[in-house]
């Protein structure tokens, strides 16, 4: 079941649509290494079949040097409180990019997939990733609801950016 999991992920990852604004985008600012330690919680994101009846999705990251780390995603099944799938890979700061472009293995390292992040809250409170050339868009916060202010001003952000197709998965309340 595991390695269907990262099948589908893969799958996702390695998907063609490609969405014209979204894919001329790329990162506004730098990013603090402080992205990179810590839970973030998935308010938003474009649908992918890798996420498919995802609920609840976190993303955490532990610093291991520098410019790596490694990520734990977790993904419940069906509801906020469904089964927990989980995900271990890791990935590396692309050099010269001020923080704000990473790359993550998987399957063992046979596929690399690269992420930008495209924005961010200057209190680092919200942030949008992306893949580049548009294919896939998510809003991550660092609590499990936001403010209502906050998520309107990112997902206003996040269309700007060209992404209008969104779904947006339960979380469990705060």
């Amino acid at each position: 079941m595991r390695v269907s999991l990262i099948l589908s992920l893969a799958a996702s990852l390695a998907a063609t649509p490609v969405l014209a604004l979204a894919g001329a985008q790329s990162p506004s600012k730098p990013v603090a290494a402080a992205f990179y330690t810590g839970k973030w919680y998935e308010i938003a994101r474009t649908p992918n079949s890798g996420q498919r009846n995802c609920e609840a999705p976190t993303t955490e990251f532990t610093a291991k040097t520098a410019e790596s780390f490694s990520v734990r995603q977790v993904c419940r099944r069906d509801s906020a409180t469904g089964k927990a799938k989980t995900f271990n890979t890791s990935g590396k700061i692309v050099a010269g990019s001020e923080n704000a472009k990473f790359s993550m293995n998987f399957l063992g390292g046979l596929k690399k997939q690269e992420y930008w992040v495209l924005d961010h809250a200057d209190d680092a409170s919200w942030a949008i990733m992306a893949t580049p050339g548009g294919n896939f868009v998510w809003l991550l916060s660092r609590k499990p609801v936001m403010d209502e202010a906050a998520k309107a001003a990112a997902l206003s952000r996040v269309k700007a950016l060209g992404y209008e197709k969104l779904v947006f998965p339960q979380q469990p309340e705060a």
